[in-house]
């Protein structure tokens, strides 16, 4: 991957769930393929939406692909290989954004996700994050310097939660 999700950034989500995408992960997109879209789904880990160019999917297929092939020796553990494929796949939505950036973040997302008035993207290499801010700061397995990250965004837009 020559291009990669890096940074942070804080946006208000309005009652239909419209946010707008920051323009430093548009850009990677953008870089990355000649789609105005981004994949969101159930991150496989956290409280959050995890988020991708329409590629990635092909790269992450690969991946699973190779699990698969490590765990086919151990029958007892392919159906940890066909939940983590199905996790993969059958959470997507596919979410075109406008031209000035917008996108709608499906319901079930934002539920899963429990984003009610405020988005914060967090950068993460290949994909990024969308968080509920008050969700990230009490998450243990957040790290104390990117809880920092997000208290200072929530600061810069006079926000206290």
């Amino acid at each position: 991957m020559d291009h990669l999700f890096q940074g942070s950034a804080l946006n208000a989500v309005d009652a239909k769930g419209r946010v707008s995408l920051p323009a430093f992960l548009r850009q990677v997109v953008e870089k990355r393929g000649d789609s105005h879209a981004v994949i969101l789904a159930k991150h496989d880990a956290f409280p959050c939406i995890s988020a991708y160019d329409r590629g990635y999917g092909a790269v992450q297929h690969r991946k699973l692909e190779r699990l698969g092939e490590a765990l086919e020796t151990d029958p007892a553990r392919a159906a940890e290989y066909h939940a983590r494929n199905l996790l993969a796949f059958g959470t997507t939505e596919d979410v075109p954004y406008d031209p000035s950036g917008r996108i709608v973040l499906p319901p079930m997302s934002r539920r899963k996700a429990k984003i009610a008035d405020l988005a914060l993207f967090i950068g993460a290499g290949e994909t990024f994050q969308i968080w509920n801010p008050a969700e990230f700061l009490a998450h243990p397995a957040i790290h104390e310097d990117l809880k920092d990250v997000a208290r200072y965004r929530l600061e810069e837009k006079g926000i206290e939660l």
